[in-house]
C-alpha cells in the first residue's frame, strides 16, 4: 500500500496501548483512517449509524460489515430515523449516544474520528464568522479527554485531498455523501466556497499555523485545574472570559457542549446546573464543577462541607463518591501555593 503522511508518534503510542472504537461512515475520511490504522497495526473495532436518509445509506452500512469481516474487526450498526427538523444536531446526539454506550459496555478507552485539516479550517471559519475568540476558533483538538474515554482525531494535520489521493492510489472503495454539497448548511457553504480552495493552495502553512495557535491558546488559560474523580476545581481568575473558557473545557470532558445561553447563565448566576447534569459553583477563589446528583447526606458530612466552605450543589456528588472535605481542602491548598 502506498504510504501517507505520518500520523503523530504520540498519538500512535497512545492508540497502540489501548482499546479503540472507530466512528465509521463509509466516506473517504473514515475509510482512509480505517486502512491507516491497519497499516500501523492499531487494534480497533468500528461503529456506524445508518440514518436511512439517502439511497446509499444501506450500502455504506453493508460496506462497514464487509470490511469488519474481511479484517477481523467487530462492527456495530445502529439504525435510526430522525426528523428533518434540526437534523444535524439530533444526528450528532444520536451518534455520540450510540458510541458512548458501546464504550461503556465494551470498555473502549478511545473513540477515533476521521476529522481532518479541512474540517479544522471549516470550524475555524465558522467560529470566526460568529465573532468567537481564539480558544473557540481552534476548539477541535487531536486528543480530547471526555468523562469515560478520550476522543482522538488522528488526521487533523492531514488535508482532505491527501486522504482522497491515498484511497484512489491504493484502489480503496469509499462513498461520497452528496449532502455535503448542499449549500443551505453553513458548514457546506464555508467548505465549498472558502475552505477547500484555501487548503488546496496552502495546506502546509495552515497546518503549521494551527500548531502555533494551539500553543498560543494554552497561554490564554493560565488558571490551575485539579480533579478528584469527576470533581474539578479551578482557580478563579479575575477575568470571567478566562473562567468561562476553563469551565467550557471541563464540561466538554464531562460530555456536555455548552451553548452561548448556558455560558451567559453560568457567568450571571455563578451557581447553576447545566442540562440538569453538571453543577457549577463559584467561590471567592475557586470554581467547582461536578456531576449534579441528588442524594441524602449524613449530617456530619454536610457540616464538615460547610466548615470547609464547599458549595452546597457540589456536596452530593462528593458524598456519593466518598470524597472527603479534607481531600478538597488539600486541593484548595495546592491552588494557593
Amino acid at each position: 500500500m502506498l504510504p501517507l503522511q505520518n500520523l503523530h508518534e504520540t498519538t500512535l503510542t497512545a492508540l497502540k496501548n489501548s482499546t479503540n472504537l472507530l466512528a465509521f461512515s463509509g466516506g473517504g475520511d473514515s475509510t482512509a483512517l480505517f486502512f491507516l490504522l491497519l497499516e500501523y497495526n492499531i487494534t480497533f473495532d468500528i461503529a456506524i449509524v445508518n440514518y436511512h436518509t439517502r439511497s446509499q445509506s444501506d450500502d455504506e452500512a453493508a460496506y462497514a460489515l464487509f470490511l469488519a469481516q474481511q479484517y477481523g474487526k467487530q462492527c456495530f450498526v445502529h439504525n435510526c430515523s430522525l426528523s428533518t427538523i434540526n437534523f444535524e444536531h439530533n444526528a450528532r446526539h444520536e451518534r455520540y449516544t450510540f458510541f458512548e454506550n458501546l464504550i461503556q459496555k465494551h470498555h473502549y478507552t478511545h473513540l477515533l474520528t476521521a476529522h481532518h485539516l479541512n474540517d479544522k479550517l471549516e470550524w475555524f471559519l465558522m467560529q470566526l464568522s460568529r465573532g468567537a475568540g481564539l480558544v473557540e476558533m481552534i476548539g477541535m483538538h487531536e486528543y480530547e479527554p471526555r468523562e469515560t474515554y478520550t476522543l482522538v482525531r488522528p488526521l487533523l494535520h492531514i488535508s482532505k485531498p491527501t486522504l482522497i489521493n491515498f484511497l484512489e492510489s491504493n484502489h480503496i472503495t469509499y462513498f461520497y455523501d452528496e449532502s455535503n454539497g448542499e449549500s443551505h448548511y453553513l458548514r457546506n457553504h464555508i467548505r465549498e466556497d472558502y475552505a477547500n480552495a484555501f487548503i488546496d493552495e496552502y495546506a502546509s502553512g495552515v497546518s503549521k499555523s494551527f500548531e502555533y495557535l494551539e500553543n498560543d491558546s494554552l497561554r490564554l488559560l493560565p488558571s490551575k485545574t485539579t480533579r478528584l474523580k469527576n470533581l474539578f476545581i479551578i482557580s478563579r481568575h479575575k477575568d470571567d472570559h478566562i473562567n468561562i473558557r476553563h469551565i467550557d473545557k471541563v464540561i466538554k470532558q464531562l460530555g456536555i457542549v455548552v451553548s452561548k445561553a448556558q455560558r451567559q447563565e453560568i457567568l450571571r448566576t455563578k451557581l447553576c446546573v447545566i442540562s440538569n447534569k453538571i453543577a457549577i459553583s463559584f467561590t471567592e477563589e475557586l470554581i467547582y464543577i461536578a456531576p449534579h446528583v441528588t442524594v441524602n447526606m449524613d449530617k456530619n458530612f454536610k457540616e464538615s462541607c460547610r466548615l470547609a466552605h464547599i458549595p452546597s450543589k457540589i456536596r452530593p456528588y462528593m458524598y456519593k463518591e466518598s470524597i472527603l472535605p479534607r481531600d478538597v481542602l488539600a486541593l484548595h491548598s495546592s491552588h494557593t501555593l
